[in-house]
């Protein structure tokens, strides 16, 4: 028989192993670094120019980053400061190496999402989101996930549940109620509303003063930020559940909207949500904030039926939010909710599987264009970045053949080129900021 007290003196013993594994992934300091690109990488992989072409505009202006230079003098290493400080001042045909973005638009919202785990939702969050940094745009990422893999990914560990989703959920509660009670108050004519109230073990917990920029940590990576969950924020479906009934006419579903809305524009391109393997408060805050939705499936028929059943409660689930059309406050999200984009994505995918071509055929029938046309292949350098908690980007290619590493990065590769162009489509879209 088993107790809480056995739980708990199971979990001392899995977190000691858990600093043992983070001594092994990260470094000495149990803090994530990333390491250093060279100049072949830099020139044929992120500036897609020729290597001659850096080394020509390296050697006519001493006053550009020259990175560090190894003992044979071969080859140069940048780290990604250095590479977007080359970005913002060389051209390469003429042509600036700054990303594209759209003119007077928000950071564009994407959640990558569906309730099946191990469908890859992490792992296809966290390389877009070192993808698109590599391409020189600015990322927040926003890790819904109480598993918190992306945030462990992204080196993130000792977070409390006050800076997570969940203390954001809470905080929009109380600053929502008191808007109502002061709204009610205010009202000129009709009877006036009573009071809202919430309990003190709520207000007291002071949520509603912290700031915007509270809930935003830094990572390893110096345009990627990161809003992180944890394991003890998973109590947030129970917490969200006893909040609706303590304020009924609380739109719950729009609290994350409401606190992206209040992040300069200018901060960032992209915002990235990793969603929870389920339909629940935090997963349906990611989608209504989200202008995009990225469907990740394995291409098992399990993983089909799952993505099948998913796309339909939570078709559901919009529906249901439409009874507070009318009474969400102003701000980027509307009802009934609208993406500016669809699309459903093949993980795990290996072409050599006859099962695995006979379902990406099934899914492609199904959905047409609405399939990304570049799967996520499964690579051994796949799963090695999985075990290590890093992406393909942050793996030195010196660590294994360059060809086996050049075949997993090529797979992400594609993958992130189809997905920027499906985003700068439904970013273009987007109402332009006042």
């Amino acid at each position: 028989m088993f107790t809480h007290e056995d739980l708990s003196q199971m979990q001392a013993q899995s977190l000691k192993m858990q600093s043992w594994i983070r001594q092994q992934t990260f470094s000495p300091e149990m803090e994530k670094k990333l390491r250093r690109f060279s100049s072949w990488e830099v020139a044929e992989l992120i500036f897609k120019a020729n290597q001659s072409t850096l080394r020509g505009r390296l050697a006519a202006d001493p006053s550009l980053p020259q990175g560090q230079v190894e003992a044979d003098g071969r080859q140069r290493w940048y780290s990604l400061e250095e590479i977007n400080e080359l970005r913002r001042r060389i051209k390469v045909n003429r042509k600036s190496l700054m990303p594209d973005r759209p003119a007077g638009k928000r950071a564009l919202r994407v959640a990558i999402s569906n309730f099946k785990g191990g469908a890859g939702k992490s792992t296809v969050a966290l390389h877009f989101a070192h993808a698109a940094a590599l391409d020189g745009y600015r990322v927040l990422c926003v890790d819904f996930d109480p598993q918190a893999t992306l945030s462990h990914s992204m080196g993130l560990n000792d977070v409390t549940e006050d800076y997570t989703v969940w203390g954001i959920m809470a905080r929009d509660l109380v600053r929502e109620t008191e808007r109502m009670n002061a709204t009610s108050q205010g009202a000129e004519s009709g009877a006036a509303l009573p009071d809202r109230r919430l309990p003190e073990a709520i207000t007291d917990m002071g949520l509603q003063d912290l700031r915007v920029s509270d809930f935003i940590k830094p990572t390893s990576w110096p345009t990627i930020d990161l809003i992180p969950s944890c394991a003890n924020a998973a109590f947030v479906e129970f917490a969200s559940a006893q909040y609706r009934h303590l304020n009924p006419e609380w739109s719950f579903f729009a609290a994350v909207s409401r606190y992206l809305d209040q992040i300069p524009a200018e901060d960032y391109d992209m915002m990235i949500f990793d969603c929870p393997p389920a339909i629940g408060y935090q997963s349906m805050n990611a989608v209504f904030a989200a202008d995009m939705l990225y469907i990740p499936s394995g291409p098992g028929y399990w993983e089909y039926d799952s993505t099948t059943s998913f796309i339909g409660q939570l078709s559901e689930a919009l529906e249901d939010l439409s009874a507070f059309n009318g009474v969400v406050p102003a701000g980027t999200a509307t009802l009934p909710k609208v993406f500016q984009d669809v699309r459903f994505l093949l993980t795990r995918y290996e072409s050599g599987n006859d099962l695995h071509r006979a379902m990406r055929d099934a899914f492609g029938k199904v959905f047409g264009e609405r399939l990304a046309d570049h799967p996520i292949e499964m690579t051994r350098a796949v799963e090695q970045s999985g075990r290590f908690l890093s992406s393909i980007y942050e793996i030195d290619y010196r660590d294994m053949t360059r060809e086996t590493w050049r075949r997993a990065r090529a797979s992400f590769d594609q993958a992130y080129a189809e997905f920027k162009t499906n985003a700068l489509l439904a970013w273009d879209g987007l109402e332009d900021e006042a």
